[in-house]
């Protein structure tokens, strides 16, 4: 047995490695050695070497040498680097836990497990992970728009399906290594701002300047989220709750006007001009808006399969609508003429499409060529000093609901054709009256579509109202 000798800083950088594994006992503490492992590693740490209670020999290893021979404040524990003091202090530490009939190699794999355990549980309650568990097991089985939620995440699902790419400096990538409980409101507070003011983390922004509804967008997405998070135990508070969420704007009521006097219905005589101008396939989609009050992705969405064969028919399944519930929305003959002349790009399901693989996108662009066909339709009409008010595609649905209002289609009619349930269909009666009023809603559609034709071709001076619909 090698004889024991008191270490010091010194003596230990001054041992060098040999071709042979050595232990050298220290002096100072009973059982504590230092150990010098073989060329080309030459590694040197230090053990201690004692019987566990029954009598079995077992050997801990305390941790590297500490080769800057400075002390360091503080507690000392197994794994760190330890100077020859420091090495000796630990051995004793570990000796008085003897001493006290603890068994430290059990004690020390007990807390080895915890802390795996740790490690695993927090790399599973990561945001990234949770992020993902979000939109795997809820975002993706409640809302038709999900993909736009996982985008806002920092998650990118492909359209063919399969697994999400992680956006560069979205939110996935840049909290990939965070707590989901170490986030709290001032994070909240700081990727909402951010949101407004310089677009959504990796997305950036299509338009200048702040915007509240990107920011109250965010805010919703993380508060959903966190909320979610939350009722499945996975959080112990949202930190959502308090955090400045901007506000609402005033409910719209923007709509082109289609007063029954076709003199007074300018506007919606220079947006059919203007559809024309731009032509399909933006156009052609504006113009099935306007016939059918339907929503924007309802359309712009549209697949072959949703189709009858005669065109006669759109069957939106309750995936598509925004309410979850299938819609059938009868097509006007002036709607299935425009479906017709549209070309069928092969092995695309999609009606509108630019690339044959996915549905029609980049709306901003397109609705800026529009407003700018309208406005010149105006100025042709009356003079360069003519102005529209600012609108948006979805107010073409609130056009169809009061142009169809404005030739005598009954309110209830008006929610069946759009699919609304409010007013007449809400409460009890939404739920006992089950009625599809497709008859109804064929001869609304097709009195609405001929208000149209009149008011674009000049053909009638007034659109007589709609008789025959009770109540």
């Amino acid at each position: 047995m090698a004889k024991k000798v008191m270490l010091t800083n010194a003596a230990v950088l001054k041992i060098k490695p040999a071709g042979n594994r050595r232990e050298i006992p220290d002096a100072g503490a009973r059982g504590l050695y230092f150990v010098i492992q073989p060329t080309p590693s030459g590694s040197k740490s230090w053990a201690l070497r004692f019987r566990r209670p029954g009598g079995k020999r077992a050997k801990l290893t305390l941790g590297p040498l500490d080769f800057t021979g400075k002390e360091v404040a503080g507690e000392l524990r197994i794994g760190q680097p330890l100077t020859p003091s420091a090495a000796r202090m630990l051995a004793s530490q570990i000796n008085r836990q003897r001493a006290m009939d603890i068994d430290v190699v059990a004690a020390r794999k007990s807390d080895k497990s915890r802390n795996r355990a740790r490690a695993m549980e927090r790399g599973a309650n990561t945001f990234a992970v949770s992020a993902r568990d979000f939109v795997d097991r809820h975002a993706s089985q409640k809302t038709r728009r999900w993909r736009e939620t996982a985008r806002m995440l920092g998650l990118d699902y492909p359209l063919a399906g399969g697994e999400p790419n992680i956006v560069k400096n979205g939110l996935a990538d840049r909290w990939s290594d965070k707590a989901i409980a170490e986030i709290n409101g001032d994070d909240i507070y700081a990727i909402v701002d951010e949101a407004r003011h310089g677009g959504v983390p990796g997305l950036g922004r299509t338009n200048k300047g702040a915007s509240d509804p990107r920011g109250r967008k965010m805010a919703d997405v993380l508060g959903t989220m966190f909320g979610w998070l939350l009722t499945h135990r996975r959080i112990a508070t949202n930190p959502c709750i308090g955090t400045h969420r901007p506000a609402a704007p005033l409910a719209r009521n923007r709509a082109l006007n289609v007063e029954v006097g076709l003199r007074n219905a300018d506007e919606l005589r220079w947006f059919w001009k203007a559809c024309d101008a731009v032509g399909a396939p933006f156009g052609t989609i504006c113009k099935l808006l306007l016939l059918t009050g339907c929503r924007r992705e309802e359309v712009a969405r549209m697949t072959r399969g949703e189709l009858n064969d005669d065109l006669a028919m759109l069957r939106l399944p309750g995936e598509r609508t925004k309410n979850s519930l299938p819609h059938d929305v009868p097509l006007p003959p002036q709607a299935r003429e425009i479906l017709s002349d549209i070309p069928q790009i092969l092995a695309c399901k999609f009606v509108f499409s630019t690339n044959g693989r996915s549905p029609i996108s980049g709306f901003s662009k397109y609705k800026s060529r529009l407003d700018a066909a309208m406005l010149a339709e105006a100025r042709k009409e009356q003079g360069r000093d003519a102005t529209i008010p600012p609108w948006r595609l979805h107010d073409l649905r609130r056009t169809a609901a009061t142009g169809m209002a404005g030739i005598g289609v009954p309110p209830h009619i008006i929610e069946a054709a759009l699919n609304h349930v409010s007013g007449a269909k809400a409460g009890v009666a939404g739920t006992y009256n089950r009625a599809a009023y497709e008859p109804e809603k064929r001869v609304a559609l097709e009195r609405w579509a001929d208000h149209i034709t009149g008011i674009v071709t000049g053909s009638s001076a007034e659109a007589m109202p709609l008789h025959g619909l009770a109540p």
